[in-house]
């Protein structure tokens, strides 16, 4: 079965960037600390890592990230999408406008200008053809930004949270949590390395107890 999954490396303080963030500067000042676990050679890093990004059958964007990993400084041969854990899944960006072109043209890119609950249905079905090629179950990957995550989880759109927890206050940027409604998460699994602590939560729907 394909779940929706929101997967995101965040700071002690509750930041998935760090002050700003920018085309030219994805990940904010001090950021890059934040996904220290990603290049690590700690094998609980690693395995966190390939099974996270083996499971992607398509994946979800926000317009902002996709202009990050899709402008002149983004991802190219030598880093993409799971830090070479994985091939090429589909990419679904939420956007109120399509750009006229892309940059990295070897990517399955959809763009869907309708709201985040209809990307995540479009990623859904690419998901689930994509399932059905490879003879096993994939799922759709929300990978950010923070707040196409913090939509999502808001709206109830969200099976499963995995929260990579790095070792850093970043005082600033780009919050994963901005309020609203209660939402009960149900610990599943915690890792710990020195560069994170890894955490995966099924998620409940927004104000229902588990």
């Amino acid at each position: 079965m394909t779940r929706i999954i929101a997967d995101i490396s965040m700071s002690l303080d509750g930041f998935v960037t760090g002050p700003d963030p920018g085309p030219d500067n994805g990940l904010g000042d001090g950021g890059e600390a934040l996904h220290t676990w990603a290049f690590s050679d700690d094998p609980d890093d690693r395995r966190m890592l390939r099974e996270a990004t083996a499971r992607s059958g398509a994946v979800v964007l926000g317009r902002r990230l996709f202009d990050v990993v899709d402008g002149p400084h983004g991802w190219d041969d030598t880093v993409g999408y799971g830090a070479g854990e994985v091939g090429k899944p589909s990419f679904v960006v939420v956007t109120a406008s399509p750009p006229k072109s892309v940059r990295l043209t070897g990517l399955d890119w959809t763009f869907v200008s309708t709201g985040l609950a209809d990307a995540v249905a479009a990623a859904r079905e690419r998901a689930e053809a994509a399932s059905a090629a490879a003879g096993k179950d994939l799922d759709v990957v929300l990978m950010g930004g923070g707040a196409t995550i913090g939509s999502a989880l808001a709206a109830g759109l969200v099976d499963l949270l995995s929260l990579h927890l790095a070792p850093v206050v970043l005082g600033a940027g780009t919050p994963l949590f901005t309020g609203g409604a209660p939402r009960t998460l149900i610990q599943r699994e915690v890792t710990v390395t020195s560069t994170a602590t890894h955490l995966i939560y099924d998620c409940a729907r927004p104000g229902v107890d588990a």
